[in-house]
């Protein structure tokens, strides 16, 4: 059986290093927001070439904080507009109307999954002050034409990029360091995963950047003065000592899923199977790799009997999830098909070139 992932194996490498990480933790006797997040965030920062880095609880958290860190700044009120792919996972939807904004959702690209700019362009109205594309699946969206239209129209650009840790775009410019603010979430399962939850938000903005360290903390100017009604998403002091430890292999990694990725473009030769679009550049880091089949069940039932693991990303688009009631009479064709076709094979960097061979087989034996 080769699974889906099998985090046990991928964290196996940095074992002794976590020991002595959480022995240092324990030896430290400080157990939030002490020198482990600092040193994370600095060097965070640094990766993403961005001059601040803010450690959150959670990436659905790091992305609902820039939003209200926004409002208090004044930039945004409650009830303004945000655009966002009708696709993307509904945490991205969820952090918006946590913030208390008005999602406005729009059809992805096709060809890439990603927010589509002419789905923007075409909704653009006075009520619109933001738009979060996702960089879904680990591959960066369009943000050169995004920004072309976010400055014709006044508007704020905030990344989602929980899955795109280390994607660079042609320039070279880093997922965290493409839009006014962007948010990270480091669950175990994301390119840089921790052993628990955890997030951050990275960012050049130095008057966001002093506004989200108070909100994160209870709106915390200094011990028990609170300017701010703030939050407590505080990144935990041992995550981000795990997650220091793994930043220095974050680029070994992705390039390795990029090999794999290659591998499945370039052998997986089935007219059932519909492969997802890549450059071939670095603004793709295979968070995972989605292909579309159009008789779904009958595929995951066969890889199930050939042993190969899966997962669905996702099985239900956000306009038709029982949360989102006020979204259903909505219609998203091109979500909805993406919705029932996508079905992510096996990728991350502990998949050894024999077990891609076997996954490669299988798919071309369907």
């Amino acid at each position: 059986m080769i699974p889906f992932l099998d985090l046990q194996k991928i964290n196996k490498n940095y074992h002794e290093q976590f020991v002595t990480g959480f022995q240092q933790f324990l030896a430290s006797g400080y157990y939030v927001l002490g020198n482990q997040v600092k040193v994370f965030e600095a060097a965070f920062a640094n990766y993403c070439g961005v001059d601040f880095c803010i450690g959150t609880g959670n990436g659905l958290e790091a992305l609902t904080l820039i939003l209200r860190g926004y409002i208090t700044l004044g930039r945004l009120k409650e009830g303004d507009g945000v655009i966002v792919a009708a696709n993307t996972y509904i945490a991205t939807i969820l952090s918006i109307i946590h913030a208390g904004l008005r999602p406005v959702l729009v059809e992805p690209d096709e060809k890439t999954f990603n927010i589509s700019p002419e789905a923007i362009r075409a909704t653009v109205d006075p009520s619109i002050k933001v738009i979060v594309p996702t960089h879904l699946y680990g591959q960066l969206a369009a943000m050169e034409v995004i920004h072309k239209i976010a400055k014709q129209y006044e508007l704020l650009v905030i990344s989602d990029a929980a899955q795109a840790h280390g994607a660079r775009d042609a320039h070279g410019n880093m997922s965290g360091n493409l839009s006014d603010a962007t948010a990270f979430s480091f669950y175990p399962t994301k390119n840089l995963g921790a052993l628990g939850d955890g997030g951050a938000i990275t960012t050049n903005d130095r008057a966001l950047a002093v506004v989200l360290r108070k909100i994160r903390n209870y709106g915390t100017s200094s011990k028990y003065i609170n300017e701010y009604i703030g939050w407590n998403s505080r990144l935990d002091e041992l995550q981000a000592a795990f997650l220091f430890i793994k930043l220095s292999s974050l680029d070994e990694e992705n390039e390795k899923r990029r090999s794999i990725g290659k591998r499945y473009l370039e052998e997986i030769k089935n007219s059932k199977i519909r492969l997802p679009y890549w450059s071939g550049s670095e603004d793709h880091v295979f968070h995972v790799f989605v292909v579309r089949v159009i008789d779904r069940t009958a595929f995951c039932e066969y890889l199930t009997d050939c042993g190969v693991g899966y997962l669905i990303h996702y099985p239900i688009p956000p306009h038709q999830q029982k949360a989102l009631k006020e979204y259903h009479h909505l219609e998203f064709p091109v979500t909805e098909r993406i919705h029932e076709e996508v079905i992510s094979l096996p990728l991350h960097p502990a998949l050894t070139f024999a077990e891609v061979s076997e996954i490669i087989t299988v798919v071309n034996n369907y």
